[in-house]
């Protein structure tokens, strides 16, 4: 009997240093030395505890003792595994997608109290200047103050100077995909079929196959479809881009019934290095592929004789988290971002509106709300303070953590960038390696192993990871 549970020890053991060893191995690639010192110390200790076990049997010891010692740490070990990977109980809300988390009534957002439409859309002393902050008289102090910091990135690069120039030059060139591909004719084109005079007939589920193909084709990393939730639905136009501003403060309407969402993946070499340029050259880029995706996907709904509109960058009429919520691609974080399973908060988003008939994808239940009440790492680690420490609160209705957008747009005019620091220290970001992939799985499947993982993330990586260096290309100076 002894024997038998020797050996099973051992075995667990073995396994666990042979993870430990992956771990250390994956850390390497990733440039992690403090994970990689120790996950070194931890590797070494479960082979010596191997190697102990192997030689104190060896010699007879266990022929000199009772097998109660061995048996309680076999059965510890047992336990400890098996509570890690049975399936706990799901969140029955996260399951309803946003409907699960609308508690009041909620009033559809109005585009022009953005703080990017406030900042780089409103000519102060112009007619819609003043209709604006008649009506909202609390931000026009404070956005004078945050103008005279210039656009969104204030002065663009600035935590990274003297040599910024090159990585603003990056950003600058990506941001412009998107206003090429955001004009109304561009971005709503025709429902007029290329090759066919009539719609091309295709079956619900045939259509929503072609769809998401084409959409991971173009390069998106997921992709699901949902139906149009009239809430997230933008309800007056703010961001004016072509001088149209017949349009500013005009009621939103999106008669689509259908949204095909898609998500992509950031980098993570470029978002390591938030808050400084680099990340921020991935964020446009990223944007500018998004644009592309949209742009594509919408003009090949159109050409097959349906009503399409792209959502990117630079033209919005719905509100890009919640629809990718209901379209079962990740549930909100505490940051206040999508957290996707595959890359965590790591990830920008587009979308396509549409008449296409399509069959809609389920809200998933990956165990973020459970996680993120435990973790609170964003939180600890924002420059700004504007990710809350709290509880979900009551926001418009919806149930949620409240990004402070105010304090965070004032960060963004302080250093020239959009910061990102806050998805660069999610435990959720890390690279896709085989160790990575199996704590999200353990974390998506168990509360236990959320409580676990968390506080192993800072261990490993430290409660205020630094940044790393960036790709040669994209280097900086910081002062």
């Amino acid at each position: 009997m002894a024997d038998a549970l020797i050996f099973v020890e051992a075995l667990f053991l073995a396994v666990f240093a042979l993870a430990t060893f992956a771990f250390v191995i994956s850390s390497v690639w990733e440039g992690e030395k403090r994970a990689i010192f120790i996950g070194s110390v931890a590797f070494c200790i479960l082979l010596g505890g191997g190697v102990g076990l192997f030689a104190l049997k060896t010699v007879g010891f266990f022929q000199s003792i009772p097998g109660l010692l061995s048996l309680l740490v076999g059965l510890v070990i047992s336990v400890a595994a098996l509570l890690l990977l049975i399936r706990t109980g799901q969140n029955p809300r996260a399951l309803r997608g946003t409907k699960g988390y609308i508690v009041g009534e909620v009033e559809r957002f109005d585009e022009r109290a953005q703080v990017f439409a406030r900042n780089r859309v409103l000519p102060p002393g112009s007619e819609q200047y003043r209709a604006f902050y008649s009506e909202h008289p609390q931000w026009e102090e404070r956005d004078a103050k945050r103008r005279e910091r210039g656009g969104p990135l204030g002065a663009p690069g600035l935590i990274d100077k003297p040599h910024e120039g090159p990585n603003v030059a990056a950003l600058f060139a990506s941001f412009s995909i998107p206003s090429y591909l955001g004009s109304s004719h561009i971005v709503q084109p025709k429902a007029q079929p290329y090759f066919h005079e009539e719609r091309v007939s295709l079956s619900p589920e045939e259509a929503t196959n072609r769809v998401k193909g084409f959409a991971l084709h173009l390069g998106a990393d997921l992709v699901g479809v949902t139906e149009v939730n009239p809430l997230w639905v933008y309800y007056k136009r703010g961001e004016i881009f072509w001088d149209n501003w017949d349009d500013w403060g005009t009621e939103i309407e999106v008669s689509h019934p259908c949204a095909i969402v898609f998500a992509m993946e950031m980098s993570r070499d470029m978002v390591w290095t938030a808050p400084h340029t680099a990340s921020v050259v991935e964020s446009s880029l990223v944007y500018a592929r998004g644009a592309f995706i949209a742009t594509e996907l919408a003009s090949f709904i159109a050409n097959l004789g349906y009503s399409a509109t792209a959502n990117h960058l630079r033209h919005y009429d719905v509100l890009l988290v919640p629809m990718a919520v209901d379209a079962g691609l990740g549930e909100v974080g505490r940051l206040g971002f999508l957290m996707t399973k595959e890359f965590g908060p790591r990830v920008r988003l587009g979308c396509v509106t549409t008449d296409l008939p399509l069959i809609p994808d389920g809200p998933v239940d990956l165990g973020v709300e459970d996680f993120c009440r435990v973790c609170k790492k964003c939180a600890h680690c924002c420059p700004s303070k504007s990710i809350p420490f709290d509880v979900p609160q009551e926001v418009n209705g919806t149930l949620r953590w409240k990004l402070n957008a105010e304090t965070c747009f004032d960060y963004w005019g302080r250093i020239g960038t959009d910061c990102c620091l806050c998805m660069r220290v999610c435990p959720w970001s890390h690279p896709r390696t085989l160790p990575h992939r199996l704590v999200t799985e353990l974390v998506v499947r168990n509360r236990i192993a959320r409580r676990i993982f968390s506080p192993l993330d800072d261990l490993f990586y430290g409660k205020k990871p630094k940044p790393i260096s960036p790709p040669k290309w994209a280097t900086y100076t910081s002062q």
